[in-house]
């Protein structure tokens, strides 16, 4: 029993610390912890309201339970997870930030998506590692390293969008890219681990392009973050909480 709750707490370690970071970030005007212990809730439910539509895609025979080419993988990737997904986080945090009268900065979109993001990772976090008992170890050390990051990514993506349409600071035409822009990341992300699994010929070169990919997705997320933190930082209706 006590290993259980190691390997619970190895599950959802890298989530919380990634959202410690981002309430560091925060430092000027942070969000109540209620607000925040919310959204992290109700990333757990996305995590839910995904995996119900993963299950139906797969009775459905839309995406192929195993990839056997190039194809399929990208298919299952952006279709079978990255679309379902990044729709049940863009869902929960709209409902989160409708009517939240403490989403008032720019950088507080990229906190709160942030908080969805994590509570969703980790819970695929939690039934990865106990569907994976005898090897969790490694399992967590590698979603650590890579899936967790992953979805904060996506999920800063998504938060960044998502303020730049809220504050009017992009065309309500460009909206979407608050949906796609994370779902093109995520699903690359996952395509390239899928085609790398294919063991093929490519498969080493596909994994160096994956490290690629993520390091060149961090640098993305990292410019995104100071880019609103800022914005804030220049807007004169929040000077302030910006005087050093």
């Amino acid at each position: 029993m006590s290993n259980h709750y190691l390997i619970f707490a190895a599950a959802v370690l890298p989530a919380f610390l990634l959202i410690l970071y981002i309430w560091w970030k925060d430092k000027y005007q942070r969000e109540p912890f209620s607000q925040m212990a919310k959204g992290f809730l109700f990333g757990v439910i996305s995590a839910g309201i995904a995996l119900g539509l993963e299950t139906a895609l797969q009775a459905l025979a839309l995406v192929p339970a195993e990839p056997q080419s190039f194809f399929e993988a990208a298919w299952k990737a952006f279709l079978g997870a990255a679309i379902p997904e990044e729709l049940a986080k863009l869902l929960m945090l709209w409902l989160l930030l409708r009517r939240n009268k403490y989403f008032d900065e720019r950088f507080d979109g990229i906190v709160y998506a942030a908080c969805v993001g994590m509570g969703f990772a980790a819970t695929e976090n939690i039934i990865y590692l106990f569907s994976n008992l005898d090897s969790w170890q490694s399992v967590a050390v590698g979603r650590a390293l890579f899936a967790v990051p992953g979805h904060f990514m996506f999920a800063v993506a998504m938060g960044y969008f998502y303020s730049m349409v809220y504050f009017s600071e992009m065309k309500l035409r460009k909206a979407h890219l608050v949906f796609w822009v994370p779902v093109l990341l995520h699903g690359v992300y996952d395509s390239l681990l899928f085609i790398a699994n294919l063991n093929t010929m490519w498969s080493g070169i596909i994994l160096m392009c994956f490290y690629i990919f993520c390091i060149k997705m961090l640098h993305y997320g990292r410019s995104r973050i100071y880019e609103h933190l800022e914005r804030d930082k220049n807007d004169p209706t929040q000077i302030a909480y910006w005087q050093d």
